[in-house]
């Protein structure tokens, strides 16, 4: 018998299931190993009958061992450079049984395995690459984080500048008074340095200048842990107007995409995780809110007129006839719960569970108004997808790279990532993916998360790495709106007119994405709760400004109609806004129709 030079594998090429499979395997080892059907073997190996490997697979290394059957499978994995196959069949106690079972399995139904191997992943299977993929996620991630500094440049000195509603220097001297020294780990934010105005703005350029950067695959390494530490001190500096989860969000993504330049698939697989966690407890968290509205599937009855912010989209949504209505949860429910899962499973599945966010989230933004939230979720979506996925797109071509500096696609070595970058991208997977289902059995158990790894996660959610995610788990039912006015007197009262909050009756429902606009938000979340509580007690800070004059807080605002010089008095009244019908709209040209519910802070002056 001939003693092979390189690991040979033999299987039946008359199995349709076993061709397909050794294609698969050819292309990932390349000339690694030789690939001989039964038939073409009897010259090298006469004690081996055609009929001997029929449905099966057989691999002769250049040792003399041979193996069939699952363990075959995992070391011919393990010459494409996957070891971790092979270690879970040798080493994992019950691995080695599971994959023999199915294994044979597979071989005592040929047909249904190959129909199903080509249902999960294509008339052919290809080695999975994401360079192009990652090249084209950062690109997109850098127009995110654009637009989130330019939305925070906006708006930053009338929200936290010195005579904002909320001064950030005020707020990190009440820090650094109580906490001391350890306010820096519990505050972490370049802030520290200098908080004036002068330091928003720079660090918004900042962000706009590495964003740019970032964008034309310039200094991409450096560039990517600079704009999650800006962004980062934008969220802690932004105080309650930027407590949100797509801040959150953009920040976990922007830390896993520091470490995506290494080629690791952990990284990508990440991503998935992150998907997964933020669609899923979004669901979960309906459910285990217990709120009628979802438990009815009438949550869309509220949803489109009661929402923060809502644009003309919604006014249009709002008057769909109940049965569609209805259906919009029923597919809710299923995007957020069922197709999830679809991310780990093979190529087409998750694919199809990537479409299905993408479409869900693109009716969201033609309903809503989510700044960048949506936008961004469908931008970590791209991540489930592979490069032949975008065989038809045209990418650049340049392929230079010089170290921190690269410009164009970046392409493998064809090593793939070394040794040093396995090993950090295994102990990232470990501590996130551990965190991460520390809080999910926390939120899911409504328990405390567990002491031999409190510190980690708390550590982990401070600065940010980790989050909890869950989007509307509670439908809102009415929608009340705050009027803040003023007068002179004390008798004749004007109102002061907001750019994207409903006032004005007559006035269109405004498109924003993808700019947030903050103090507009916050507004909404201010009117459902009492004026002394965490998401409101800054309305008195901002009853201040106005009496005082602001021009940094008056800029925030569409209309002052106190011009001269500030009123003497401000009060905040509430009514009960509605959308109107179509015959309303159409007699009255009015959007909304509202009715006074009281007073929500009396009169006030300085």
């Amino acid at each position: 018998m001939e003693q092979p030079q390189r690991p040979v594998l033999i299987y039946d090429a008359e199995s349709p299931l076993r061709a397909w499979q050794a294609r698969y395997w050819q292309r990932l080892t390349g000339n690694a190993v030789d690939y001989l059907a039964c038939g073409d073997a009897a010259d090298r190996y006469p004690e081996i009958s055609p009929g001997g490997c029929r449905h099966g697979i057989l691999l002769i290394t250049p040792q003399g061992e041979r193996y069939t059957g699952a363990g075959a499978a995992a070391r011919v994995l393990s010459y494409a450079g996957r070891h971790t196959a092979r270690r879970c069949h040798q080493y994992l106690p019950g691995c080695a049984q599971v994959a023999s079972y199915f294994h044979t399995l597979a071989t005592r139904h040929p047909g249904a395995a190959y129909g199903l191997a080509r249902l999960l992943w294509g008339r052919e299977r290809y080695p999975a690459h994401y360079q192009q993929v990652s090249w084209l996620f950062l690109r997109l991630l850098a127009l995110i984080y654009l637009a989130a500094f330019v939305s925070f440049g906006l708006q930053a000195e009338g929200l936290v500048g010195s005579q904002g509603i909320l001064p950030l220097a005020a707020d990190l001297q009440a820090i650094s008074t109580e906490s001391g020294a350890r306010g820096y780990w519990l505050y972490p934010s370049v802030f520290w340095l200098n908080s004036g105005d002068a330091a928003l703005q720079f660090v918004s350029l900042a962000g706009i200048g590495a964003s740019l950067l970032l964008f034309g695959n310039i200094l991409t390494r450096l560039m990517l842990p600079l704009l999650f530490v800006l962004y980062l001190s934008v969220v802690y500096a932004g105080q309650v107007f930027f407590n949100f989860q797509w801040d959150f969000m953009l920040l976990e993504a922007g830390f896993l995409a520091i470490f995506l330049p290494w080629g690791s698939p952990l990284v990508i697989w990440l991503f998935h995780w992150l998907v997964f966690r933020v669609r899923f407890l979004s669901g979960i968290s309906k459910l285990q809110s217990g709120d009628p509205a979802w438990a009815n599937f009438t949550a869309l009855d509220y949803y489109f007129e009661t929402q923060p912010l809502p644009h003309v989209g919604s006014w249009l949504a709002h008057q769909l006839p109940e049965w569609i209505l209805r259906s919009g949860v029923g597919w809710v429910f299923f995007v957020e719960l069922l197709v999830p899962f679809l991310v780990f499973m093979p190529r087409r599945p998750r694919m199809f569970a990537a479409w299905a966010t993408i479409l869900t989230q693109i009716l969201i933004m033609l309903t809503s108004n989510h700044n960048f939230f949506n936008l961004l979720s469908m931008v970590l979506c791209l991540l489930l997808f592979d490069d032949r996925a975008l065989h038809r797109i045209r990418l650049p071509k340049v392929r230079t790279s010089f170290g921190w500096f690269s410009l164009g696609l970046p392409v493998a070595t064809g090593g793939g990532p070394g040794r040093v970058a396995t090993a950090c991208a295994g102990l990232l997977t470990v501590l996130i993916v551990s965190s991460t289902l520390t809080m999910m059995w926390s939120t899911l158990s409504k328990q405390p998360l567990p002491a031999f790894n409190e510190m980690v996660v708390r550590g982990l959610v401070q600065w940010h790495v980790v989050n909890n995610y869950h989007v509307f788990p509670v439908m809102t039912t009415e929608r009340p709106e705050l009027i803040i006015e003023g007068s002179s007197d004390g008798e004749t009262w004007q109102a002061y007119g907001f750019r994207y909050k409903p006032g004005e009756l007559t006035r269109r429902p405004v498109f924003n994405i993808p700019h947030q606009p903050r103090l507009d938000w916050q507004m909404w979340f201010a009117a459902l709760a009492p004026p002394y509580t965490r998401v409101s007690y800054w309305i008195h800070d901002f009853v201040q400004r106005l009496l005082e004059g602001s021009p940094d807080v008056l800029a925030l605002l569409e209309h002052n109609p106190f011009p001269g010089q500030p009123p003497h008095y401000v009060r905040v009244r509430l009514e009960l806004y509605r959308f109107t019908t179509p015959a309303q709209k159409k007699a009255t040209g009015q959007w909304w129709a509202r009715e006074p519910i009281g007073i929500y802070l009396p009169p006030r002056s300085l």
